[in-house]
């Protein structure tokens, strides 16, 4: 009897469950179903949650501090006054770009582009950076970037805008491995053909991310054999068996959002990792470093009396005395070196100083916006080559031409297809065509008549600029970098300081790791935690 009810159970279970799955969505405002051939193929996708990019980890986002943690200001430069802000969830990489890494991305330009010497001189770090005067660092300057000895150091030399490309070169390489190994494009295997060769787009360019979302990456020897159907009564069968099918799309949720440097309120936020002493919003303890206390050892009983970061402790002292070496380094150390903070992130403090995505101001704290601050909005837009058919135009890398914007909203369609076919026939190109990008220049809208600064207020002043660069170091170019590095003093890893570097200058004491911006739901681990019970639509029945 008890079998009995047991497979009953089983049963009905089984039957709810495939009842449930029978009834398809229905839109709430129309009652059209969604995914439906014979309707017209209003699609609804499936709705999750997005999973972080290889090597990144979740930030819960929050309020805080910025600029808290610090609690003296010995340069006197009063430029991280506090200020409460919000960062909004986000994903971050759980180490710094080693030396591996940037050798990857150094080996793609050589398989890709072989021919273009340039590409491949411009994306080498600044070894050099080793060399000193009256110090022997030659051998740093030889073997620091290649030597395998130190693959899993973190990269240095690398200048602001390097950062950035590494940043563009990792997002399109991991969408485009999401899109092989899922069959949405021709598979690694068969790109390669029989011959082994490098995969390719089947085009004359490599994969771009912007590029494949706007349909330009498609056609024989491109789509691979799991392409996703195609319910609209206008497709056109293209796949096996003559069906209809799509390459994936933003609404899908398969790519990855691109990866970038982090702003500076993030990096902080990340680094002093104040979730793990955090209870029902109250905050337990503050903290000076990316751990608790105020020392920069370990207080536990296994690891006491240990340094938890590689920094310099005084004067002449890189790493302590031998036999009992302090912090096991005397340059860089390995990115996994030393406990993670509470978040799982890696050498916040010290080893190297990083890059973030902020242009530096002395009063940046003061004039931030509360909700996600940031400074060094370049806004800008996507050419089109074909404003009719909706064609980006590309560079010679098979990247979108961006340019700066000529609105701050909406225009009418009339006046987008006028300001496109002004621009082409001006042949309007943008200076360095081997990095694209927009210029912080104010456009004339040729349709309004006035000037229009496409920075909107974030990255350059409203007041004169004419005594930047001239009376002082700070200007457009200036960079903030945070954290600390193997060549530093202990004040410099409380996460509330920072400093500034030109976007163009690198030194052997700054490296930088990504991030990436986390869409929908800011919660990071929600079962447990109390939920106002939320209801769900019901379907609607024409028969009522």
């Amino acid at each position: 009897m008890k079998v009995l009810t047991n497979t009953a159970l089983v049963m009905l279970a089984l039957g709810v469950m495939f009842s449930s799955c029978s009834k398809k969505q229905q839109s709430q405002k129309t009652g059209l179903a969604y995914n439906d051939r014979t309707n017209g193929g209003y699609l609804r996708f499936k709705q999750s949650h997005p999973t972080p990019g290889p090597g990144l980890v979740p930030i819960e986002g929050g309020t805080f501090v910025l600029g808290g943690s610090a609690d003296q200001d010995v340069t006197y430069e009063y430029n991280n006054l506090r200020r409460r802000v919000t960062v909004p969830s986000f994903y971050m990489d759980e180490t710094e770009v080693s030396n591996q890494d940037w050798l990857d991305y150094l080996h793609w330009i050589g398989i890709n582009f072989p021919d273009d010497n340039e590409l491949y001189y411009n994306a080498l770090p600044d070894t050099l950076v080793w060399r000193k005067p009256l110090s022997y660092n030659e051998p740093y300057v030889d073997n620091y970037l290649r030597h395998p000895a130190f693959q899993d150091y973190p990269v240095v030399g690398v200048t602001w805008e390097q950062a950035q490309e590494y940043c563009v070169w990792r997002t399109d390489r991991t969408n485009e491995n999401i899109l092989r190994e899922r069959g949405n494009l021709v598979t690694w295997k068969d790109a390669a053909g029989k011959k082994g060769g490098a995969a390719t787009t089947g085009a004359k360019e490599p994969f771009n991310t912007d590029i494949y979302l706007n349909g330009q990456i498609r056609g024989q020897g491109i789509d691979g054999k799991k392409m996703l159907a195609d319910i609209s009564p206008n497709a056109k069968g293209t796949g096996k068996n003559g069906r209809a099918v799509r390459p994936v799309r933003l609404e899908d949720g398969i790519l990855k959002q691109g990866y970038r440097l982090p702003s500076e309120a993030e990096w902080e936020y990340a680094a002093l990792a104040l979730a793990g002493n955090t209870q029902f919003e109250n905050i337990n303890d503050g903290r000076v470093y990316p751990w608790n206390g105020l020392g920069v050892r370990s207080p536990s009983r296994k690891t006491r009396g240990l340094i938890l970061a590689n920094f310099k402790r005084g004067s002449g002292d890189n790493a302590g005395v031998a036999g009992g070496l302090n912090d096991k380094a005397i340059i860089t150390a390995p990115v996994r070196s030393y406990e993670p903070n509470d978040f799982g992130l890696y050498n916040m403090a010290g080893n190297v100083n990083e890059w973030v995505a902020d242009t530096y101001r002395q009063t940046s704290f003061e004039e931030f916006d509360d909700l996600n601050p940031f400074r060094g909005n370049e806004f800008s837009n996507k050419r089109l080559a074909d404003p009719v058919k909706g064609i980006y135009a590309k560079d010679k890398y098979g990247r979108p031409i961006k340019d700066p914007a000529k609105s701050n909203k909406k225009l009418k369609y009339a006046d987008m297809i006028a300001q496109q076919q002004a621009q082409t026939a001006a042949g309007n190109q943008p200076a360095n065509n081997a990095q694209p990008g927009a210029t912080t220049a104010s456009v004339k809208d040729p349709l309004a008549g006035k000037a229009y600064t496409p920075d909107y207020r974030d990255f350059n002043d409203t007041v004169s600029t004419a005594l930047y660069g001239n009376t002082t170091l700070v200007n457009n170019h200036s960079k903030v970098y945070k954290g600390g590095s193997w060549n530093d003093m202990a004040y410099w890893l409380n996460p509330g300081t920072r400093r500034f570097m030109d976007q163009e200058a690198t030194s052997a004491e700054v490296g930088f790791r990504c991030a990436m911006t986390m869409v929908g739901a800011p919660e990071i681990n929600p079962n447990g935690k109390p939920h106002l019970p939320v209801k769900k639509a019901k379907n609607y029945k024409a028969t009522r």
